[in-house]
């Protein structure tokens, strides 16, 4: 006859935790919030259980459940987009600016976003001017402001198309999101092949004895490293990072390869990301004699 009562499977799982062990877990439970379970992965990197870079990027998949695709987002004012109508080599100077590989496309008004550009894309059309750019495009997708990443990362790779486009409550577009926005969140800045390797420090020489400077830089920084006074044009205006002041006194976001004068200072536009300098090629002005 068989068993009226038989052992359910769970019951049969061998406990292969030590009487030891059993006591530990009893005396310190596990974590019961996120807050404490990031407590335990600092505490677990003090006893050389895991590595710094390994907590970090731990501590970034446990916070990215909190964070939706409009924490994270490019704006719409900093969005690099094409206009549908541009002449090719202009289309083409936009890629080579940015240095982006995908872009959102608009028609009559950048509201009205009709597909996804891809720039390698673009070169069919130099071989192949009769082409059709409408045909190049990708299929667009929008997501809301609401969108968690967890849930964005998911139809990333499901979907492979690793640009999206973010609307507001209203239906208005107010960003973009990447894949890469969504990864930074995980592992920190990832740097490609157009952005350029950070170094220690904010301002450092470069051989042709001229200096990089991080967009990141205070203009108080900068300022007493070339031995110069910085000085808004509205002097009402006050700028946490050097960036931000060349912006406003340049009246747009920079783009790669613009250039400003200020302080005696010859500013070049290194690279930018999101719509901020990342950095800055500076040298003494024609004349000048700054120096850090």
């Amino acid at each position: 006859m068989s068993d009226p009562h038989p052992a359910r499977a769970s019951d049969n799982k061998e406990d292969k935790r030590t009487f030891f062990q059993k006591i530990a877990e009893f005396i310190h439970p596990g974590p019961d919030s996120r807050a404490e379970l990031i407590e335990t992965l600092a505490d677990a990197e003090d006893n050389d259980v895991i590595g710094a870079e390994s907590r970090v990027m731990l501590e970034g998949v446990i916070r990215m459940a909190d964070l939706s695709a409009g924490d994270v987002m490019v704006p719409t004012p900093r969005m690099d987009i094409i206009d549908i109508d541009s002449p090719w080599d202009e289309m083409l100077a936009t890629v080579i600016e940015t240095a982006h590989s995908r872009f959102p496309v608009f028609e009559k008004e950048r509201e009205n976003i009709i597909g996804i550009l891809l720039a390698k894309d673009l070169l069919k059309l130099q071989r192949a001017p009769e082409l059709n750019i409408r045909a190049l495009l990708r299929p667009t997708s929008f997501i809301p402001e609401s969108k968690g990443l967890n849930d964005l990362l998911r139809e990333f790779r499901g979907n492979r198309n690793h640009l999206a486009v973010v609307i507001d409550e209203f239906g208005r577009v107010a960003g973009i999101v990447t894949i890469e926005d969504v990864l930074e969140q995980i592992v920190g800045e990832i740097e490609d092949e157009f952005d350029i390797a950070a170094e220690e420090g904010d301002i450092f020489g470069l051989a042709d004895r001229t200096y990089r400077v991080s967009g990141d830089t205070s203009p108080a920084r900068v300022a007493e490293a070339f031995d110069v006074t910085i000085v808004p044009s509205d002097a009402d205006q006050q700028f946490d990072t050097i960036g931000g002041l060349i912006a406003h006194e340049m009246g747009h976001v920079p783009r790669r390869g613009e250039h400003i004068e200020l302080a005696g200072l010859n500013f070049v536009v290194m690279h930018t990301k999101g719509g901020a300098v990342r950095w800055f090629k500076v040298s003494p002005a024609a004349g000048g004699d700054a120096a850090a």
